[in-house]
């Protein structure tokens, strides 16, 4: 397969050539509203740097002539400390927010944005969801004003399924998740779609745990062995993965293989190391090794921080609004908003479509696998030797979910 980054940046200049930009040289404030306090502030601050540094390098090229700004608030991963780093954001000029670590902390912007962008005409306010994956965010609860570039957690189980069910050694899986709506939400996506896929698999262990707590998984790795499970579905994140594979290893469960959402992110390459090589999968639209323009972004990242971008959408979410701004020669949200619906390009995991009905992007998934780092896939992660090397990609419609949403547009 190939991927056309570059093709991006063409569409957009293409779109441009000639215009006059009533909104060049303009300062675009983006508010970014993640976690820098906790268990989890390892996560939100790499994010944070990922959105800092991916804005640099979009105001050196890009085709809408406008700045970007990013006003970094810690929400505490709270979603009532999120409403108030949206106030604050809207008073310090932003009109764009970006937020992606928890679904709870995502409905309070949404449920803010809903009444502020009726109450204040002119005012209106555009969210990017970058990784806040509940599927009723784009179903029951969707919104004019949201916009997810993740996958959500259906189209991912969707894609891991299809994965795990062609394995004959997948016979026993444990659930352990996150007690929030995202960890319920793997749970009953995996058992629901594993058993229209392969109705032989039991499911030997149902486990939710505190989200950001738990220090120790010891206990819940002593289960996973009782269970006699040969597989671990887990869509937990920061340090509730990274502790859980430590444990893992800690423990010498080396005859389990963990099927993972997040298995690239802070802290869980480094607690993976060389005792989880090909033990781990991950089901991701994206891995570090991608060729093109995030390549390069990735590697001048690591030379900057020493430290790893894999949060893609970020990407996304700069191609997006620049070719809004240019596709609308504005850059106020309401123009914005309608010119992402249904917004097509070529991007580093193929074609991808913001669907009108819903604001969920339609994006092709990778399943990749923890081996050493080498070869086509020489970047590893966290200085560990080792790395995600894909061993499947699906096109988008494979992991394409229908939606329930009735959008209410203004």
């Amino acid at each position: 397969m190939k991927f056309a980054m570059k093709a991006v940046a063409a569409t957009v200049l293409l779109a441009s050539a000639g215009a006059a930009f009533a909104q060049k040289g303009e300062t675009v404030k983006i508010a970014w509203l993640d976690p820098l306090s906790g268990l989890m502030a390892a996560v939100g601050t790499n994010q944070l740097k990922s959105f800092q540094f991916i804005s640099e390098e979009f105001n050196k090229k890009n085709a809408a002539g406008v700045k970007f700004e990013i006003i970094g608030i810690d929400n505490k991963l709270s979603p009532q400390e999120t409403t108030s780093a949206l106030r604050s954001a809207m008073d310090q000029g932003a009109r764009y927010v970006v937020q992606g670590n928890g679904s709870g902390p995502a409905l309070a912007i949404m449920d803010a944005l809903e009444k502020h962008n009726a109450r204040n005409p002119g005012k209106e306010v555009v969210f990017l969801n970058y990784a806040a994956v509940d599927p009723d965010l784009t179903n029951s609860k969707c919104s004019y004003w949201h916009f997810r570039l993740d996958a959500d957690t259906s189209m991912k189980m969707e894609a891991l399924t299809t994965f795990m069910k062609d394995l004959p050694e997948v016979k026993k899986v444990y659930l352990i998740n996150q007690n929030y709506s995202h960890g319920h939400q793997v749970s009953k996506f995996a058992k629901e779609i594993m058993a229209r896929k392969r109705p032989d698999v039991q499911f030997v262990g149902d486990d939710l745990h505190p989200l950001a707590q738990v220090r120790d998984f010891a206990p819940y790795i002593a289960k996973i062995k009782q269970s006699g499970a040969d597989s671990v579905i887990t869509g937990n994140w920061g340090s509730d993965l990274a502790l859980l594979i430590k444990a893992a290893n800690d423990a010498g469960l080396n005859n389990v293989n963990f099927y993972t959402y997040y298995g690239s992110v802070t802290g869980s390459p480094t607690a993976m190391g060389a005792a989880a090589a090909g033990r781990v999968y991950m089901v991701a639209y994206a891995h570090i090794n991608l060729p093109g323009e995030l390549n390069k972004i990735v590697v001048d990242y690591k030379k900057k921080f020493n430290d790893d971008m894999y949060t893609g959408s970020v990407y996304h979410a700069f191609s997006m609004l620049t070719d809004a701004f240019v596709k609308t020669k504005s850059t106020d949200p309401v123009k914005v908003a309608a010119a992402l619906e249904g917004m097509k390009f070529k991007s580093f995991n193929g074609e991808v479509e913001m669907r009108k009905t819903d604001h969920q992007l339609q994006q092709g998934l990778f399943i990749s696998k923890w081996e050493k780092a080498g070869g086509k896939y020489p970047l590893d992660s966290e200085s560990t030797g080792y790395t995600f090397v894909p061993v499947k990609y699906y096109e988008p419609f494979v992991a394409s979910t229908p939606t329930s949403c009735q959008m209410k547009r203004p």
